[in-house]
C-alpha cells in the first residue's frame, strides 16, 4: 500500500496525508486521528525517500575516513556515529584509503543518496579535495573536516593544534636536559607537516640545533620505527631522546630499542602521538599527546548539524591538545 492508497481510504488529499507524516499542525485533530487509524490498521512505513522529499533532508550524514581499522580514526568515526544517532541521522560510513580515486567514488555514491551534509576526518583530505573534479562534486553540500581545512565556501574546520602539540614535546623533553633530540615525521599530511614545523620551530626556541638532519623520515608502522633506530645506529647519531608523529612509529622504535639492550627512558626517550591505543599496550607505556578525536567528533557532528539546521555557528573551532605523560620519558 502506497500514500495515494492511504489517502483514498482515509477520504483525504495526498497533499494531507502527507502533512500527517511528517507532523505538520496544519490538520485538523479529527482528520489527523482519521489518517492516523488507516495507517496503524494497514501497518504503513513511509517511505524514507518520500519523507525525504518533503521535508528537503534525508537526515543521513556521509563521514569519509582514511582506514577504519587506525585506533584514532575509528574512535573519531565511532564518536561522530553516536553523536549523529543521538541528533536524529543515520551515517554512511566511507573508507577511503587515502586515494583520490576511491574518495571521488564514495563522493559520487554519496551525493547520488542525497545525503544532508559530509564530515572529512583526516587532514589527507585538504590535498585530495583540492582535485578540480571533487570541488565540482562538492558543490555546495555542507562539509565539516576533522583537523583540516579547505579553501571551499561550504567547508568549514575543526583543527587540532598540531604544531602546538609538538612543541609541547620538545620542551617536556628539555627540561628533563634533552638536547640531541629527533623527530620521526611518518606521514605525509597537512597534520605530519605542521608537527614537524612545530618540532623545528621550538628546538631553535631551545637554542637546539634543529635542522633535516634531525628530522627522518618513515612509514607509520611498527616496522617503520623499527627502521628509525636502525637507520640511527648506521650514521653513528648521537641520540637521547625520539618524538614520533604517530603512536604505532613510536611503539616500533621502543621495539627496536628494547631488543637491541638500549634502556627506554634511561638511554633514550621515546614519545607518541595521538594516545591511541597503542600508546596503552607498549612497554613501557609511551608518553604521548592526546589530540583529543572524542572531541574533535563531537564539534564536528555539532557543526554541521547546525549548519544543515541552519543555526548560527563558529566556522572554525581550535582545540588544545595535552600530553599524556607514560614511562618512556
Amino acid at each position: 500500500m502506497n500514500i495515494y492508497d492511504i489517502a483514498k481510504e482515509a477520504g483525504v488529499s495526498i497533499s494531507t496525508v502527507s502533512r500527517v507524516l511528517n507532523n505538520k499542525g496544519n490538520v485538523n485533530e479529527q482528520t489527523r486521528k482519521k489518517v492516523e487509524e488507516v495507517l496503524k490498521k494497514n501497518n504503513y512505513t513511509p517511505s524514507a525517500i518520500a519523507r525525504g522529499m518533503v521535508s528537503k533532508s534525508m537526515r543521513t550524514i556521509a563521514v569519509l575516513t582514511v582506514d577504519i581499522r587506525v585506533p584514532h580514526y575509528a574512535t573519531t568515526a565511532y564518536i561522530i556515529e553516536r553523536e549523529c544517532s543521538k541528533k536524529g541521522y543515520e551515517v554512511l560510513l566511507c573508507n577511503t584509503g587515502g586515494e583520490k580515486k576511491e574518495t571521488e567514488k564514495y563522493l559520487t555514491i554519496v551525493l547520488e543518496k542525497h545525503v544532508d551534509g559530509i564530515i572529512f576526518v583526516g587532514s589527507i583530505f585538504n590535498t585530495i579535495c583540492e582535485d578540480k573534479r571533487i570541488k565540482r562534486l562538492l558543490g555546495k553540500v555542507p562539509m565539516v573536516v576533522a583537523n583540516g581545512t579547505l579553501q571551499m565556501e561550504n567547508a568549514y574546520s575543526i583543527l587540532v593544534n598540531d604544531k602546538g602539540g609538538i612543541s609541547l614535546m620538545v620542551r617536556h623533553l628539555v627540561e628533563k636536559g634533552h638536547k640531541h633530540i629527533y623527530y620521526v615525521k611518518d606521514m605525509d599530511t597537512m597534520s605530519a607537516r605542521l608537527k614537524c614545523e612545530g618540532f623545528v620551530q621550538c628546538m631553535k626556541e631551545c637554542g637546539l640545533e634543529a635542522e633535516a638532519n634531525n628530522v627522518i623520515e618513515t612509514e607509520s608502522s611498527i616496522d617503520g620505527g623499527r627502521m628509525v633506530v636502525k637507520i640511527l645506529q648506521k650514521e653513528k647519531k648521537k641520540v637521547t631522546a625520539i618524538i614520533c608523529g604517530e603512536d604505532i612509529t613510536a611503539a616500533g622504535v621502543v621495539k627496536e630499542l628494547l631488543q637491541q639492550g638500549i634502556q627506554v627512558p634511561n638511554d633514550v626517550a621515546v614519545t607518541g602521538y595521538n594516545n591511541s591505543q597503542y600508546a596503552r599496550i607498549c612497554q613501557p607505556q609511551l608518553t604521548t599527546v592526546d589530540n583529543k578525536p572524542e572531541l574533535v567528533a563531537t564539534l564536528s557532528v555539532k557543526l554541521l548539524t547546525d549548519l544543515i539546521e541552519k543555526k548560527e555557528n563558529s566556522d572554525c573551532y581550535v582545540i588544545e591538545p595535552e600530553i599524556v605523560l607514560g614511562e618512556t620519558t
